[in-house]
């Protein structure tokens, strides 16, 4: 009986040291994660001081200018990750972080409209006359307005999974699970628990956060997935993207209203068939009533577009490539003289 009891107190403390040592293990994964998180950041960026206050960025490559207007959960680097093939193609992208999103503050009016006017703010302080506009995701509605409202300094507009969701007669708009909203309401609320949740429920936050299949995911190549992983990746830290998150939530559910009529730029609107966020509908939308527009979809590759990468930046770049030469009327250097670096 005494060894009995012997043997129970040996394994609690067996026990009781190894999560001692997971603990700690986990301390040290999730604070080197976050160090090499915040490096990555660190210095890749500049403030310009714009008459719409300041506006973080960062540019890359050389060429006829384009902006790239990051989505949900992304910044200044993940504009220039998703840049990155339109660089190679020759373009110099200009990636800020939007309202709320990294070091660009959150201003009382975050409205498609103010972001759209904060890009125009962002092109007179580079000295940028026009731009092709490229618009990912929650970053579409900003784009958009921009094309319709100072048309002048748009010569093509492309958008990637837009979220300019257009209420349709008769039909509820796409609601996430409870489930879903369950892992967005938690992981988006601390930077540990986005951790936690990126290692030990990925396959939750690929669909819930990501809007893309596992099943898609998993039949991808293996570059792809790594490219999948990445995006997940890079949205920590995410206390520092959580203002802009919660803005674009808003935003992006409410129902909205378009001149898609009034854009005179050349268009080229790119979905999937099962992103999770439903941006297809508002897609097909844009294409049909934008004078100048042209639909292309694929059947699966969720919101991320999984598995099409090659297929998606090819046909942005030969769309491009029509429009590189009203682009290139853009100045070909940047005015730096009304800007300011700092470092986060």
């Amino acid at each position: 009986m005494r060894a009995h009891a012997q043997i129970r107190r040996w394994l609690l403390v067996t026990l009781g040291i190894a999560v001692i040592i997971a603990a700690a293990m986990i301390r040290t994964q999730y604070a080197s994660d976050m160090r090499a998180a915040n490096a990555r950041l660190r210095s890749a960026s500049q403030i310009a001081q714009t008459a719409c206050g300041p506006i973080e960025y960062a540019v890359a490559g050389q060429g006829p200018a384009l902006l790239m207007v990051h989505g949900a959960g992304g910044g200044f680097d993940q504009g220039l990750e998703f840049g990155a093939p339109v660089v190679r193609a020759g373009f110099r992208v200009i990636a800020p972080s939007r309202f709320g999103y990294l070091r660009t503050p959150l201003p009382a009016d975050a409205s498609p409209e103010a972001q759209a006017q904060a890009h125009v703010c962002l092109l007179d302080a580079l000295g940028i006359d026009r731009v092709v506009a490229v618009g990912g995701s929650a970053g579409a509605p900003s784009v958009v307005q921009l094309c319709v409202r100072h048309a002048e300094r748009c010569s093509a507009m492309v958008l990637v999974v837009p979220a300019v969701f257009i209420p349709e007669p008769g039909k509820p708009p796409i609601k996430p699970t409870r489930f879903a909203e369950f892992v967005i309401g938690t992981a988006l609320r601390s930077d540990f628990a986005f951790w936690a949740g990126s290692r030990i429920a990925r396959g939750s936050m690929i669909e819930s956060i990501l809007a893309t299949p596992v099943g898609d995911v998993e039949r991808a190549a293996p570059d792809e997935q790594r490219r999948v992983l990445t995006i997940l990746q890079h949205i920590q830290p995410v206390s520092l993207r959580s203002q802009g998150l919660w803005t674009d939530a808003t935003v992006t559910t409410a129902p909205a209203q378009f001149d898609f009529e009034h854009i005179a730029a050349p268009t080229l609107v790119i979905s999937t068939e099962n992103d999770g966020y439903g941006t297809l509908a508002g897609a097909r939308v844009a294409a049909a009533r934008i004078p100048r527009a042209h639909l292309v979809s694929y059947p699966d590759g969720g919101h991320v577009w999984v598995g099409h990468q090659t297929e998606v930046w090819s046909a942005v770049a030969e769309f491009l490539g029509d429009a590189s030469e009203d682009a290139s009327h853009s100045p070909t250097s940047i005015n730096t003289t009304r800007l300011s670096r700092s470092t986060p």
